[in-house]
């Protein structure tokens, strides 16, 4: 027989969106009284019983507001049903635009800060703007925990930091890099800032952004309910503590945020790696035919689909290799 799953039975609520990648689409984009009414309907099935939200692309304001009503009725609900704090989590990636250029409607940008302020108004250029952004969340909005993927790394240092450099350190690595930055808060939000550094494959995927925070729902409930199981004095009982947050003599490389996306990204080291091995043979076989520029281009965006179904080993136990470090 298979051993227990690592973590309790959790019921998670995704609402999340495909992705246009292949420039053409059926259907119609899902309103915000078609949302209300999806939920209205799970509740009326007893179907509302749910432990984590996650939520991705959203991209109208009036369907974000009806997303995070759900989130609110849920957390109230949890927390009167199953004993008050850490009842409930919500993993709300907040899916706006990539490359300085939004594809959401603009007013999506002012409902996310009406809804929760998770924009901290600071562009990160560098080092420091990158821990100001990180501390304005923590301090002036109370968010508890924050992850900023796809950082280039190393980030340039600010003209208020060192003039003179190490040669050494300043030298471009050999293979290019990118860092995943995180934080939780301590009691007085304060931040407890770490990196992960891992290497970037040159290849073009569709559902990196979505696969990240997916795995972070899993990998983060995992992380809190094996510092409650193993009796960990320095994490007593997170599951029972408002957002989960470790108390503040905990170590930056022992929170279960750090932990969590160590194994996220070691995960998806592995999934894009054969993803990246598959495509290079299915570009092959498109280029051999006589393609016109839109079909070449929709199985270009096929090839580049994450091959999850046939990896399922690199999901369930991945082989770490990027190791958090304090900032």
């Amino acid at each position: 027989m298979d051993a227990e799953p690592p973590i309790p039975e959790t019921s998670v609520l995704a609402v999340a969106s495909n992705h246009t990648g292949y420039k053409q689409w059926k259907g119609t984009r899902v309103s915000a009284q078609e949302i209300a009414d999806l939920w209205e309907g799970l509740k009326q099935s007893y179907l509302d019983n749910f432990d984590m939200m996650l939520t991705g692309y959203v991209p109208g304001a009036a369907a974000l507001e009806a997303v995070g009503g759900i989130a609110k009725e849920l957390k109230a609900k949890a927390e009167t049903a199953r004993g008050g704090p850490g009842s409930f989590f919500w993993v709300l990636d907040p899916v706006m635009g990539d490359n300085g250029k939004l594809y959401v409607a603009e007013d999506v940008v002012p409902a996310y800060r009406g809804l929760i302020p998770l924009l901290s108004e600071v562009k990160i250029h560098d080092q420091a703007s990158l821990q100001q952004a990180i501390e304005v969340l923590h301090r002036k909005y109370n968010v508890p925990h924050i992850v900023i993927t796809s950082l280039p790394a190393p980030l340039s240092q600010s003209s208020s930091q060192d003039q003179n450099p190490d040669p050494e350190q300043s030298r471009p690595p050999p293979t290019r890099t990118m860092s995943v930055v995180g934080s939780s808060m301590t009691s007085d939000r304060r931040p407890r800032p770490f990196r992960i550094n891992f290497p970037v494959f040159d290849c073009y995927f569709s559902g990196t952004g979505d696969m990240f925070a997916a795995l972070m729902v899993t990998r983060m409930r995992e992380a809190v309910h094996s510092a409650a199981a193993a009796g960990d004095n320095e994490n007593p009982q997170l599951e029972n503590t408002r957002a989960w947050l470790s108390p503040d003599e905990v170590d930056v490389l022992d929170l279960p945020l750090a932990r969590a996306a160590e194994k996220v990204l070691a995960s998806m080291h592995e999934i894009l790696e054969r993803t990246c091995g598959a495509m290079s043979a299915e570009l092959r076989e498109a280029e051999a035919g006589d393609l016109d520029d839109k079909a070449a281009h929709l199985l270009r965006s096929r090839a580049a689909e994450l091959k999850l179904a046939r990896n399922l080993a690199c999901l369930r136990n991945p082989t770490l290799r990027y190791r958090a470090e304090r900032m």
